[in-house]
């Protein structure tokens, strides 16, 4: 079957090591003016996912690809991603989904990698940034330069979010995975919200 296929490949995922990465909420100064938000609009089903978004009480939030947020300055790149972010009342917590991933049906490495909580193994540097490596993802921006970077929101909460991007474009962000993974439930449990359900989960 395709699914045990998809799911056979996180628990065979490589290590890898993790670099410097960027902690939730901190920010750097913008080099220059960010791009306007405009939600969802350039990606396939944008307009119904991002609705679907919000009618499960997520926020839908346009973020830009930067580089450098652990320096003074920002370099914008030309990636573009729309989120829905989801926060939880009782303690403020908040994890973070592509709005494809949260809307298809289909079944996406990201979405497998929470629902199946592969173990997390061992390795240098940021824990969520490890755990995403480990996963066979990706949250770096210039490898392990110590530059820094991610998925960038002016006046956000979480400023430049660490996104997990697997190898099929699906992402969560690397703190709830990492979390999840330890059966720590930050903003909602995506299962509930997720369109895709696991058989038997």
């Amino acid at each position: 079957m395709a699914i045990a296929a998809i799911g056979a490949v996180f628990f065979s995922a490589c290590g890898g090591g993790a670099g410097t990465a960027t902690p939730p909420g901190s920010s750097a100064a913008a080099a220059n003016v960010a791009p306007p938000d405009v939600a969802g609009a350039d990606e396939p089903d944008g307009a119904p996912a991002a609705a679907y978004c919000r009618k499960t009480g997520g926020l839908v939030e346009t973020r830009h690809a930067v580089y450098g947020s652990n320096g003074s300055q920002l370099l914008f790149l030309a990636g573009k991603r729309t989120f829905c972010q989801y926060t939880k009342k009782s303690d403020g917590s908040r994890i973070h989904i592509l709005l494809s991933t949260l809307y298809t049906t289909k079944p996406t490495l990201a979405a497998l990698a929470y629902i199946l909580k592969p173990p997390s193994g061992s390795c240098g540097g940021n824990p969520a940034s490890c755990y995403c490596s480990l996963l066979g993802g990706s949250d770096q921006f210039g490898g392990t330069s110590g530059a820094g970077g991610g998925w960038y929101k002016k006046n956000g909460v979480d400023q430049t979010l660490e996104a997990c991007i697997f190898p099929d474009e699906s992402s969560i962000d690397s703190w709830g995975l990492a979390y999840h993974s330890h059966n720590i439930i930050r903003g909602i449990n995506l299962k509930k919200v997720l369109r895709y359900h696991y058989p038997g989960g």
